[in-house]
Protein backbone atom coordinates (compact mmCIF):
# COMPACT_ATOMS: atom_id res chain seq x y z
CA UNK A 1 0.00 0.00 0.00
CA UNK A 2 1.68 3.50 -0.97
CA UNK A 3 1.13 6.16 1.25
CA UNK A 4 1.23 9.88 0.19
CA UNK A 5 0.70 12.87 2.10
CA UNK A 6 0.94 16.20 -0.11
CA UNK A 7 1.75 19.44 1.50
CA UNK A 8 1.63 22.98 -0.10
CA UNK A 9 4.78 24.93 0.01
CA UNK A 10 3.52 28.58 -0.38
CA UNK A 11 6.51 31.01 0.61
CA UNK A 12 10.39 31.23 -0.14
CA UNK A 13 12.53 33.54 1.23
CA UNK A 14 16.06 34.27 1.60
CA UNK A 15 17.87 32.47 4.77
CA UNK A 16 18.86 34.46 7.86
CA UNK A 17 20.76 33.31 10.71
CA UNK A 18 19.26 32.69 14.15
CA UNK A 19 21.11 32.17 17.26
CA UNK A 20 18.25 31.26 19.53
CA UNK A 21 16.48 28.07 20.16
CA UNK A 22 13.05 29.16 18.74
CA UNK A 23 11.71 31.54 16.31
CA UNK A 24 8.53 33.23 16.22
CA UNK A 25 5.96 33.84 13.59
CA UNK A 26 3.11 36.45 13.82
CA UNK A 27 0.60 37.75 11.44
CA UNK A 28 -3.22 38.89 10.83
CA UNK A 29 -5.69 36.70 8.81
CA UNK A 30 -7.92 38.71 6.27
CA UNK A 31 -10.90 38.11 4.36
CA UNK A 32 -9.70 38.40 0.23
CA UNK A 33 -12.69 39.97 -0.87
CA UNK A 34 -13.42 42.39 1.50
CA UNK A 35 -9.85 42.97 2.88
CA UNK A 36 -11.87 42.55 6.81
CA UNK A 37 -10.07 40.83 9.43
CA UNK A 38 -11.15 37.09 10.38
CA UNK A 39 -11.69 36.49 14.12
CA UNK A 40 -11.51 32.81 15.36
CA UNK A 41 -9.71 31.77 11.92
CA UNK A 42 -7.92 28.55 13.13
CA UNK A 43 -3.59 29.01 12.94
CA UNK A 44 -1.48 26.10 13.41
CA UNK A 45 1.04 23.97 12.79
CA UNK A 46 0.15 20.85 10.19
CA UNK A 47 1.03 17.61 12.47
CA UNK A 48 2.28 19.29 15.58
CA UNK A 49 -0.13 20.08 19.31
CA UNK A 50 1.16 24.25 18.57
CA UNK A 51 -1.64 26.34 17.84
CA UNK A 52 -3.67 29.81 18.27
CA UNK A 53 -7.14 31.45 17.16
CA UNK A 54 -7.11 34.84 16.00
CA UNK A 55 -8.11 37.59 17.70
CA UNK A 56 -10.81 40.29 17.11
CA UNK A 57 -8.36 41.99 14.61
CA UNK A 58 -7.34 38.87 12.84
CA UNK A 59 -4.08 38.85 14.81
CA UNK A 60 -2.33 35.52 16.17
CA UNK A 61 1.13 34.81 16.97
CA UNK A 62 2.89 31.44 17.84
CA UNK A 63 6.68 30.55 19.16
CA UNK A 64 8.43 27.23 17.87
CA UNK A 65 11.20 25.16 18.18
CA UNK A 66 13.62 25.42 16.12
CA UNK A 67 13.01 23.81 13.15
CA UNK A 68 10.97 23.73 9.76
CA UNK A 69 6.56 23.15 10.06
CA UNK A 70 3.85 24.42 7.47
CA UNK A 71 1.71 26.52 8.89
CA UNK A 72 -2.20 26.24 8.07
CA UNK A 73 -4.43 28.98 8.15
CA UNK A 74 -7.88 27.81 7.49
CA UNK A 75 -11.61 29.61 7.98
CA UNK A 76 -14.94 28.13 7.47
CA UNK A 77 -16.11 28.69 4.13
CA UNK A 78 -12.69 30.03 2.91
CA UNK A 79 -9.83 27.71 1.40
CA UNK A 80 -7.20 26.58 3.70
CA UNK A 81 -3.94 27.87 3.49
CA UNK A 82 -0.60 26.16 4.06
CA UNK A 83 3.05 28.21 4.34
CA UNK A 84 6.36 26.37 4.99
CA UNK A 85 8.15 28.42 7.83
CA UNK A 86 11.23 27.87 9.35
CA UNK A 87 14.05 29.42 11.47
CA UNK A 88 16.25 29.72 8.46
CA UNK A 89 13.90 32.10 6.83
CA UNK A 90 13.32 35.87 7.84
CA UNK A 91 11.74 36.29 10.74
CA UNK A 92 7.67 35.92 9.86
CA UNK A 93 6.20 38.31 12.26
CA UNK A 94 4.26 40.31 9.84
CA UNK A 95 2.48 38.03 7.43
CA UNK A 96 -0.90 39.28 6.06
CA UNK A 97 -2.55 35.50 4.84
CA UNK A 98 -5.26 36.27 2.71
CA UNK A 99 -8.38 33.49 2.40
CA UNK A 100 -10.11 32.87 -0.82
CA UNK A 101 -13.85 31.70 -1.05
CA UNK A 102 -13.94 28.13 -1.76
CA UNK A 103 -14.87 27.42 -5.17
CA UNK A 104 -16.15 23.69 -6.15
CA UNK A 105 -14.37 22.62 -9.53
CA UNK A 106 -16.80 21.74 -12.57
CA UNK A 107 -15.13 17.69 -12.00
CA UNK A 108 -16.48 18.17 -7.97
CA UNK A 109 -20.16 19.32 -8.94
CA UNK A 110 -20.42 16.32 -11.21
CA UNK A 111 -18.86 13.78 -9.11
CA UNK A 112 -21.62 15.20 -6.32
CA UNK A 113 -24.46 14.33 -8.83
CA UNK A 114 -23.44 11.04 -10.19
CA UNK A 115 -21.12 9.33 -7.81
CA UNK A 116 -22.07 10.21 -4.11
CA UNK A 117 -22.80 6.94 -1.93
CA UNK A 118 -25.79 7.80 0.33
CA UNK A 119 -25.27 4.95 3.07
CA UNK A 120 -21.34 5.76 2.48
CA UNK A 121 -20.18 5.60 6.51
CA UNK A 122 -22.45 2.10 6.33
CA UNK A 123 -21.07 0.72 3.29
CA UNK A 124 -17.25 1.96 3.51
CA UNK A 125 -16.73 2.95 6.93
CA UNK A 126 -14.40 0.19 8.04
CA UNK A 127 -12.46 -0.11 4.66
CA UNK A 128 -11.68 3.85 5.33
CA UNK A 129 -10.89 3.35 9.33
CA UNK A 130 -8.09 0.59 7.74
CA UNK A 131 -6.98 2.36 5.04
CA UNK A 132 -6.50 6.01 6.89
CA UNK A 133 -6.09 5.24 11.29
CA UNK A 134 -4.82 1.35 10.77
CA UNK A 135 -4.76 -1.99 11.47
CA UNK A 136 -2.20 -2.04 14.26
CA UNK A 137 -2.57 -2.70 17.85
CA UNK A 138 -2.99 1.37 18.50
CA UNK A 139 -5.60 1.54 15.65
CA UNK A 140 -7.91 -0.83 17.76
CA UNK A 141 -8.06 1.92 20.36
CA UNK A 142 -8.45 4.89 17.85
CA UNK A 143 -12.39 6.17 16.89
CA UNK A 144 -13.31 8.34 14.41
CA UNK A 145 -16.15 10.99 16.20
CA UNK A 146 -17.82 12.55 13.89
CA UNK A 147 -18.47 10.02 10.72
CA UNK A 148 -21.15 11.94 9.89
CA UNK A 149 -19.38 14.61 7.96
CA UNK A 150 -17.68 12.35 5.56
CA UNK A 151 -19.00 11.58 2.24
CA UNK A 152 -18.12 8.83 -0.05
CA UNK A 153 -17.86 8.92 -3.65
CA UNK A 154 -17.34 5.90 -5.65
CA UNK A 155 -16.91 5.64 -9.71
CA UNK A 156 -17.36 2.63 -11.78
CA UNK A 157 -15.92 3.64 -14.25
CA UNK A 158 -12.71 4.75 -12.61
CA UNK A 159 -12.87 1.99 -10.04
CA UNK A 160 -12.08 4.14 -7.28
CA UNK A 161 -13.30 5.61 -4.19
CA UNK A 162 -13.31 9.17 -2.76
CA UNK A 163 -13.71 10.58 0.75
CA UNK A 164 -14.47 14.28 1.43
CA UNK A 165 -15.55 15.70 4.80
CA UNK A 166 -17.45 18.47 4.93
CA UNK A 167 -15.43 19.77 8.28
CA UNK A 168 -13.39 19.04 10.50
CA UNK A 169 -12.98 15.04 11.09
CA UNK A 170 -12.23 14.12 15.07
CA UNK A 171 -10.16 10.81 15.85
CA UNK A 172 -9.88 10.32 19.62
CA UNK A 173 -6.72 7.95 19.54
CA UNK A 174 -6.68 6.65 23.18
CA UNK A 175 -3.58 4.31 22.83
CA UNK A 176 -1.09 7.31 22.17
CA UNK A 177 -3.39 10.16 24.33
CA UNK A 178 -3.76 12.42 21.51
CA UNK A 179 -6.90 13.92 19.54
CA UNK A 180 -6.87 14.86 16.28
CA UNK A 181 -8.32 17.90 14.52
CA UNK A 182 -8.02 16.50 10.38
CA UNK A 183 -8.90 18.40 8.11
CA UNK A 184 -8.78 15.98 5.57
CA UNK A 185 -8.73 17.48 1.66
CA UNK A 186 -9.44 13.84 0.18
CA UNK A 187 -8.97 10.03 1.01
CA UNK A 188 -8.62 8.16 -2.45
CA UNK A 189 -8.31 4.52 -3.42
CA UNK A 190 -7.50 2.97 -6.46
CA UNK A 191 -8.76 -0.43 -6.99
CA UNK A 192 -6.88 -1.44 -10.41
CA UNK A 193 -3.43 -1.13 -8.59
CA UNK A 194 -4.42 -0.86 -5.07
CA UNK A 195 -2.64 2.43 -4.35
CA UNK A 196 -4.22 4.85 -1.67
CA UNK A 197 -3.86 8.56 -1.40
CA UNK A 198 -5.15 10.86 1.25
CA UNK A 199 -4.11 14.56 1.89
CA UNK A 200 -5.03 16.99 4.76
CA UNK A 201 -4.18 18.58 8.14
CA UNK A 202 -3.96 17.02 11.00
CA UNK A 203 -3.40 19.06 14.43
CA UNK A 204 -3.12 17.32 17.70
CA UNK A 205 -4.35 17.97 21.03
CA UNK A 206 -3.63 16.31 24.25
CA UNK A 207 -6.35 14.14 25.93
CA UNK A 208 -7.28 14.59 29.22
CA UNK A 209 -6.66 11.74 31.55
CA UNK A 210 -5.03 10.52 35.05
CA UNK A 211 -1.75 9.95 36.04
CA UNK A 212 -2.12 6.48 35.10
CA UNK A 213 -3.41 6.71 31.81
CA UNK A 214 -0.71 9.17 31.03
CA UNK A 215 2.31 7.24 31.87
CA UNK A 216 0.71 4.56 29.56
CA UNK A 217 0.40 7.49 26.65
CA UNK A 218 3.93 7.83 27.39
CA UNK A 219 5.17 4.37 26.63
CA UNK A 220 2.97 3.90 23.97
CA UNK A 221 4.11 6.82 22.55
CA UNK A 222 7.79 6.01 22.50
CA UNK A 223 7.05 2.58 21.52
CA UNK A 224 5.22 3.98 18.25
CA UNK A 225 8.26 6.81 17.90
CA UNK A 226 10.88 3.96 17.63
CA UNK A 227 11.37 2.71 14.40
CA UNK A 228 9.02 5.60 12.75
CA UNK A 229 9.84 7.80 9.89
CA UNK A 230 10.19 10.67 12.15
CA UNK A 231 13.14 9.17 14.10
CA UNK A 232 14.73 7.76 11.18
CA UNK A 233 15.25 11.26 9.92
CA UNK A 234 16.36 12.73 12.71
CA UNK A 235 18.92 9.70 13.17
CA UNK A 236 20.13 10.65 9.73
CA UNK A 237 20.14 14.31 10.45
CA UNK A 238 21.87 13.67 13.94
CA UNK A 239 24.27 11.17 12.44
CA UNK A 240 23.10 8.49 14.84
CA UNK A 241 21.38 6.13 12.55
CA UNK A 242 23.56 3.21 13.68
CA UNK A 243 22.68 3.28 17.25
CA UNK A 244 19.26 4.39 16.67
CA UNK A 245 18.97 0.95 15.14
CA UNK A 246 18.97 1.34 10.82
CA UNK A 247 20.90 0.05 8.04
CA UNK A 248 20.44 1.53 5.00
CA UNK A 249 20.55 -0.55 1.32
CA UNK A 250 20.10 1.00 -2.17
CA UNK A 251 17.30 -0.11 -4.15
CA UNK A 252 18.74 0.45 -8.17
CA UNK A 253 16.00 0.05 -10.57
CA UNK A 254 17.96 -2.17 -12.43
CA UNK A 255 17.87 -5.22 -10.02
CA UNK A 256 16.48 -7.12 -7.96
CA UNK A 257 19.14 -6.97 -5.13
CA UNK A 258 19.47 -4.24 -2.38
CA UNK A 259 23.23 -2.84 -2.24
CA UNK A 260 24.53 -2.18 0.88
CA UNK A 261 25.10 1.47 1.75
CA UNK A 262 28.36 0.73 4.21
CA UNK A 263 28.64 4.91 4.84
CA UNK A 264 25.24 6.71 4.52
CA UNK A 265 26.84 10.12 5.53
CA UNK A 266 29.07 9.83 2.11
CA UNK A 267 28.51 12.83 0.52
CA UNK A 268 27.38 11.12 -2.67
CA UNK A 269 23.83 10.55 -0.58
CA UNK A 270 24.40 13.21 2.28
CA UNK A 271 24.74 16.85 2.02
CA UNK A 272 25.77 19.17 5.28
CA UNK A 273 23.91 22.57 4.80
CA UNK A 274 23.95 25.70 6.74
CA UNK A 275 21.75 26.04 9.80
CA UNK A 276 21.50 22.72 10.79
CA UNK A 277 20.15 21.48 7.65
CA UNK A 278 20.70 18.56 5.64
CA UNK A 279 20.32 16.56 2.16
CA UNK A 280 19.95 13.26 1.12
CA UNK A 281 19.82 11.79 -2.39
CA UNK A 282 20.17 8.16 -3.60
CA UNK A 283 20.04 7.32 -7.15
CA UNK A 284 16.93 4.89 -6.25
CA UNK A 285 14.50 3.95 -3.33
CA UNK A 286 16.54 3.41 0.02
CA UNK A 287 15.90 -0.15 1.89
CA UNK A 288 15.29 0.83 5.67
CA UNK A 289 15.99 -2.10 8.07
CA UNK A 290 15.11 -1.36 12.09
CA UNK A 291 16.17 -4.10 13.98
CA UNK A 292 15.46 -2.46 17.45
CA UNK A 293 11.57 -3.88 17.52
CA UNK A 294 10.13 -7.08 16.25
CA UNK A 295 7.10 -6.15 12.84
CA UNK A 296 3.53 -6.28 14.36
CA UNK A 297 2.24 -9.90 13.54
CA UNK A 298 -0.27 -8.90 12.07
CA UNK A 299 1.50 -7.03 9.31
CA UNK A 300 3.65 -10.39 9.32
CA UNK A 301 -0.15 -12.02 8.75
CA UNK A 302 -1.15 -9.57 5.98
CA UNK A 303 2.22 -9.88 3.75
CA UNK A 304 2.42 -13.70 4.32
CA UNK A 305 5.39 -13.25 6.06
CA UNK A 306 7.20 -15.72 8.70
CA UNK A 307 6.30 -14.92 12.47
CA UNK A 308 9.63 -15.39 13.29
CA UNK A 309 10.77 -12.38 11.11
CA UNK A 310 13.04 -10.19 13.36
CA UNK A 311 13.15 -7.00 11.63
CA UNK A 312 11.01 -4.14 10.11
CA UNK A 313 11.66 -3.03 6.44
CA UNK A 314 10.71 0.15 5.39
CA UNK A 315 11.03 1.48 1.05
CA UNK A 316 11.56 4.95 0.90
CA UNK A 317 11.38 6.69 -2.45
CA UNK A 318 12.65 10.13 -2.22
CA UNK A 319 12.13 11.23 -5.78
CA UNK A 320 14.45 14.07 -6.01
CA UNK A 321 16.07 14.06 -2.85
CA UNK A 322 14.89 15.78 0.37
CA UNK A 323 16.25 18.36 2.94
CA UNK A 324 15.92 17.67 6.65
CA UNK A 325 15.11 20.20 9.40
CA UNK A 326 16.75 19.84 12.78
CA UNK A 327 13.33 18.97 13.96
CA UNK A 328 12.61 16.17 11.88
CA UNK A 329 10.74 17.94 9.07
CA UNK A 330 11.97 17.39 5.59
CA UNK A 331 10.86 19.02 2.32
CA UNK A 332 9.49 18.60 -0.20
CA UNK A 333 7.17 16.23 1.30
CA UNK A 334 4.94 15.60 -2.05
CA UNK A 335 7.30 13.94 -3.98
CA UNK A 336 8.31 11.29 -1.45
CA UNK A 337 6.78 7.64 -1.02
CA UNK A 338 6.74 5.15 1.43
CA UNK A 339 6.08 1.31 0.90
CA UNK A 340 6.77 -1.92 3.45
CA UNK A 341 6.30 -1.26 7.13
CA UNK A 342 6.17 2.32 7.18
CA UNK A 343 2.68 1.93 4.69
CA UNK A 344 1.46 -0.15 7.05
CA UNK A 345 1.86 2.56 10.12
CA UNK A 346 -1.14 4.72 9.49
CA UNK A 347 -2.65 7.54 11.50
CA UNK A 348 -3.18 5.33 14.67
CA UNK A 349 1.08 5.44 15.39
CA UNK A 350 1.69 8.92 14.15
CA UNK A 351 3.37 11.54 16.16
CA UNK A 352 3.29 15.15 15.64
CA UNK A 353 6.72 17.08 15.06
CA UNK A 354 7.31 18.81 18.46
CA UNK A 355 7.32 15.02 20.35
CA UNK A 356 10.30 14.35 21.81
CA UNK A 357 10.74 11.26 23.92
CA UNK A 358 12.93 12.83 26.29
CA UNK A 359 10.43 16.06 26.65
CA UNK A 360 7.54 13.71 26.71
CA UNK A 361 6.29 13.88 30.80
CA UNK A 362 3.52 14.27 32.66
CA UNK A 363 4.12 18.05 33.38
CA UNK A 364 4.22 18.60 29.33
CA UNK A 365 0.55 16.56 29.36
CA UNK A 366 -0.73 18.82 31.91
CA UNK A 367 0.67 22.04 30.73
CA UNK A 368 -0.53 21.30 27.41
CA UNK A 369 -4.24 20.40 28.68
CA UNK A 370 -3.93 23.97 30.60
CA UNK A 371 -3.11 25.95 27.57
CA UNK A 372 -5.99 24.30 25.56
CA UNK A 373 -8.26 25.39 28.19
CA UNK A 374 -6.60 28.96 28.71
CA UNK A 375 -6.56 28.86 24.66
CA UNK A 376 -11.05 28.21 24.30
CA UNK A 377 -11.69 29.96 27.66
CA UNK A 378 -9.96 33.14 26.14
CA UNK A 379 -12.18 32.72 22.95
CA UNK A 380 -15.31 32.07 24.17
CA UNK A 381 -14.65 35.40 26.96
CA UNK A 382 -14.02 37.54 23.21
CA UNK A 383 -17.19 35.90 21.86
CA UNK A 384 -19.59 36.90 24.58
CA UNK A 385 -17.70 40.45 24.87
CA UNK A 386 -18.83 40.82 21.12
CA UNK A 387 -21.61 43.35 21.30
CA UNK A 388 -25.05 42.70 20.09
CA UNK A 389 -26.19 44.50 16.82
CA UNK A 390 -28.36 46.92 17.17
CA UNK A 391 -32.49 47.00 16.62
CA UNK A 392 -34.21 49.13 14.96
CA UNK A 393 -36.97 50.63 16.64
CA UNK A 394 -39.70 50.82 14.20
CA UNK A 395 -39.76 46.90 12.85
CA UNK A 396 -37.81 44.85 16.14
CA UNK A 397 -35.91 41.93 14.56
CA UNK A 398 -35.11 38.51 16.35
CA UNK A 399 -31.33 38.03 17.65
CA UNK A 400 -29.80 35.31 15.69
CA UNK A 401 -26.34 34.00 17.58
CA UNK A 402 -23.29 33.96 14.81
CA UNK A 403 -21.81 30.66 13.52
CA UNK A 404 -18.74 30.07 15.57
CA UNK A 405 -15.90 29.51 13.01
CA UNK A 406 -13.09 27.69 15.38
CA UNK A 407 -12.49 24.58 13.72
CA UNK A 408 -10.52 22.74 16.40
Amino acid sequence: MIRIVKLLPILFFPIVVFAQNNFRVAGRVIDSTTQQPLQGASVFCQNTTIGTVTNANGEFHLTLSNGGYDLVVSFMGLETQSIRISNTMPEATDLIIALQQKEKSLEEVAIVATNEVANGWEKYGQFLTDNFIGKTINSKECEIENPEVLRFFYSRKRKRLKVTSDSVLVINNKALGYTIKYQLDSFVHEYDNGKTLYAGYPFYEQMEGSEEEMLVWKEKRKMAYNGSVLQFLRAYHDSTLNGDGYKVELIDDGSTQPSPIYNPYDTVYYDTLDFKRVGLYFPGKLRVVYSKEKPDPAYLAANKLPMSTPIQISILDLANGIIIEENGYFFDQKDVLTLGYWAWEKMADFLPYDYHPDRDTIEEMRARIKERRARMEEMRAKMNSEPEPEKEKEEPVEETVPENNIQW
